[in-house]
């Protein structure tokens, strides 16, 4: 009976054992491989172009969700009129508008920086009119290479009859006229709350503090 029964048998492994890896080796290589990867990745960072990065920089402006990669039609416009590519005469608004609606897809908001740049080439043909057209679009390149969005100022307070009255402590009456000295400046609490005079003198007496230099100019 015994002969009868099969014999299991296992699969003879035919691979050679690993050898036992070195660690500096291995940790060089792993260096080489990070050092081959981070150049690739400085390469493909410098590869961005003055023109791409001022697309970038205005793509986010204002909005603190953006890639970078899409430009809304708000920030396209503040481009062309903080670098000039609108002058009022051969490029205007309009225009900016009407060649964003043509570049951009039917359902898209947005254009993306290969959309950016033939908007450029459109609007090109129509700010510099007197060159060629790979003349227009250096041009015109150049007048947003290497921009950022100009940020407005703090706007300034307007003055007015109104508000110079109102804030014209000579002309004040009252008890609000006490709360300041003649050159305007505020009292504070002393200007607010009736103090009691604790110096002898009677309240409105415009001689006080005089009686010791009279003493000492009759001696």
């Amino acid at each position: 009976m015994a002969d009868n029964k099969a014999k299991s048998t296992k699969p003879v492994n035919k691979t050679p054992p690993k050898s036992p890896s070195d660690p500096a080796k291995d940790r060089a290589a792993k260096r080489l491989s990070y050092d081959s990867n981070s150049s690739h990745e400085g390469a493909m960072a410098g590869e961005i172009s003055a023109l791409e990065e001022a697309f970038r920089k205005f793509a986010i402006h204002g909005d603190t969700r953006a890639t970078g990669k899409e430009m809304h039609g708000k920030n396209w416009s503040k481009l062309c009129k903080d670098c000039h590519v609108i002058d009022g005469k051969n490029v205007t608004v309009t225009d900016v508008d009407i060649v964003f609606s043509k570049i951009k897809g039917k359902s898209s908001r947005t254009i993306t920086f290969e959309q950016f740049k033939e908007a450029l080439q459109e609007l090109s043909k129509k700010r510099f009119k007197d060159k060629s057209d790979e003349e227009a679009v250096q041009e015109i390149y150049k007048l947003i290479e290497g921009k950022a969005p100009i940020i407005s100022g703090v706007t300034k307070a307007i003055s007015s009859p109104t508000v110079s009255r109102l804030t014209d402590t000579s002309k004040f009456t009252g008890s609000h006229k006490e709360r300041f000295d003649p050159s305007g400046k505020g009292k504070g609490k002393a200007g607010r709350e009736d103090l009691v005079d604790a110096s002898g003198y009677v309240s409105g007496y415009k001689h006080a503090g005089t009686y010791d230099h009279k003493v000492q100019g009759s001696k």
